[in-house]
């Protein structure tokens, strides 16, 4: 309804409702909440919106047992931080964990790659193993890899329609037992089980070809540990340190290669500086650390799935499962998030000006809570300055 029309039928009715007060069986007169001031101190005092509705919705992230357990939430309007709030035994200085998050930061990696000329989304993968004359593996490209659209024969988790232990996931596999010591060579030597480019099959066993990808480019040297320090000095001098995310931290498997699908940690504020980067279209203080056109990539939908782009989730109303991932009713259509296990969130809406960050431990039936919470949290904040 429509604010002057709500105005008009509320001013029509008031004596009415001042009547019925007056009745009897009238309730008891709520008590007013107490002043924002006293309990908004995280929303800052200029903030956008209004601090006491703000609040309201950021409130039962933390305290609302159907959301589970958040432990940070940050929230930036235009580069400004306008709410940030921590769970008890938290704090800002506090580096925790993105889980599947850091696919997007892989992504960016392989984008400035691309940008240096050493990689084309669409010459086939370099991996030196699919080659072979007669390998169908030697037609999956970058773009297929970004797209989770490979055809490799790849699982994040158990086949519900299969018996089994959760160890025998690809994933767990990949992350904890037989692929561990060498993830790439277990995620590049799975078979063929769709054309690339024809089906969607979202896997941390992908985003960690990519993460080879990145130290074969950087270092033709098979040394763990040459290949380890390559991948981390490019990442801190093209992307960490000009963001100035000092508490990003990525993990490196006995081989050297970068566990670019899940395990990075940093702090929330870190997480929101990459939240902006994105934002901006890949610049920081007026410097563009990454073409545009490559995070406009990143935001356009893949053929085979409606609400994935190159590693990263969209704001559209239905993907390959026919369901929404983000919370296409409460935010822009050009809104877009990087995701993480256990309800880790970095939301983006350019339209907006808005990053939120929410990090947490939230399981699969508690997740939509939360994602709606996040959503009705984003709805606050109007399109444009």
């Amino acid at each position: 309804m429509p604010r002057n029309k709500s105005l008009a039928l509320a001013t029509a009715f008031a004596p009415l409702m001042l009547l019925a007060a007056c009745g009897p069986d009238a309730p008891e007169p709520v008590a007013a909440p107490p002043p924002c001031d006293a309990r908004c101190d995280y929303i800052a005092a200029d903030s956008p919106v209004d601090r006491a509705a703000l609040d309201a919705r950021i409130d039962p992230l933390f305290a609302d047992p159907a959301m589970a357990e958040t432990r940070a939430l940050v929230v930036m309007r235009y580069g400004h931080v306008v709410a940030e709030r921590y769970a008890p035994g938290y704090s800002s200085a506090t580096p925790l964990i993105g889980w599947s998050m850091e696919k997007s930061v892989t992504a960016v990696l392989i984008g400035m790659l691309v940008a240096d000329g050493r990689l084309r989304l669409d010459d086939p993968a370099p991996i030196s193993e699919w080659q072979s004359p007669g390998d169908p593996r030697r037609d999956i490209t970058l773009r297929h890899l970004l797209h989770m659209a490979s055809g490799l024969d790849h699982t994040e988790g158990l086949d519900p329609d299969q018996p089994g232990e959760i160890y025998d996931g690809d994933t767990p596999r990949m992350l904890f037992t037989d692929g561990a010591d060498d993830m790439a060579r277990y995620a590049e030597s799975r078979p063929m089980e769709a054309r690339p480019g024809e089906k969607f099959e979202y896997s941390s066993a992908t985003t960690v070809i990519l993460g080879d990808i990145v130290a074969r480019e950087l270092t033709a040297s098979k040394d763990p540990r040459i290949r380890m320090e390559a991948v981390r000095r490019f990442a801190q001098g093209r992307l960490f340190e000009p963001l100035g995310m000092a508490s990003a931290v990525l993990e490196f498997d006995r081989a050297g290669t970068l566990i670019g699908g899940s395990i990075m940690h940093a702090t929330a504020r870190d997480w929101a500086r990459f939240g902006e980067f994105l934002r901006t279209g890949g610049s920081i203080g007026g410097a563009q650390l990454i073409p545009r056109k490559w995070i406009a990539f990143m935001r356009t939908p893949s053929p085979a799935n409606a609400v994935y782009g190159g590693h990263i989730w969209l704001n559209a109303r239905a993907g390959a499962d026919g369901l929404p991932i983000l919370f296409p009713d409460a935010a822009p259509p050009s809104a877009f998030a990087a995701l993480g296990h256990l309800g880790q969130y970095v939301i983006v809406s350019p339209q907006q000006g808005l990053t939120v960050v929410r990090l947490g431990k939230t399981q699969d039936e508690e997740r939509q809570a939360v994602r709606d919470q996040l959503g009705r949290v984003a709805n606050l904040f109007p399109v444009g300055k």
